[in-house]
């Protein structure tokens, strides 16, 4: 039999106060990102769970908890993930927060979606993205290629790649334009 992903069985509320954070914790979170994740907890909801192992040990979810003690909740959702071995708890604190920083952005659709929640009047500062950031990626591309002697020949078939670097985490990429 072929031994398939483990699916926790159940949502749990658990007092604050039982949550023990992981004192090795590499993920650091700045007083300014915690209150943009309370500021998300309050307009959309506690909608992710803390991970925690059976004796109350977070696994995921530290900046979350300080988030939820900021805004006064006594208590938070959780998923018990007790299926893990220790080696593989201390692994995943670490791949959860770097699983996610190797996404990328469709950046056209990312424009149409923050344009369309501004033409909403929703509030862009709850996303994550600074003030600047919002309005570098709401702007529209510039498409003016220039004449060709300055630029060459403009190749629509073929993308480049070009360096960057997140001005949030410093996480380093190649972005195909």
């Amino acid at each position: 039999m072929v031994k398939g992903p483990v699916i926790p069985e159940k949502l749990e509320r658990w007092p604050v106060d039982r949550l023990v954070p992981y004192e090795r914790n590499a993920r650091t979170h700045s007083p300014e990102q915690v209150a943009q994740i309370a500021a998300s907890i309050a307009e959309f909801g506690f909608t992710n769970p803390i991970l925690v192992a059976s004796d109350a040990g977070i696994i995921a979810g530290h900046g979350r908890l300080a988030a939820a003690k900021d805004l006064g909740l006594k208590e938070v959702p959780v998923v018990v993930l007790d299926h893990l071995s220790d080696t593989q708890r201390r692994a995943y604190v670490l791949a959860d927060n770097q699983l996610a920083l190797n996404a990328g952005w469709d950046e056209e659709l990312l424009r149409v979606e923050l344009q369309e929640l501004q033409a909403h009047e929703f509030d862009l500062g709850l996303l994550g993205w600074s003030s600047e950031q919002l309005d570098g990626l709401l702007a529209e591309p510039d498409f003016a290629p220039g004449t060709e002697e300055d630029q060459g020949q403009l190749d629509q078939t073929q993308p480049k790649e070009v360096d960057c670097v997140c001005p949030e985490c410093g996480h380093e990429f190649i972005k195909q334009i």
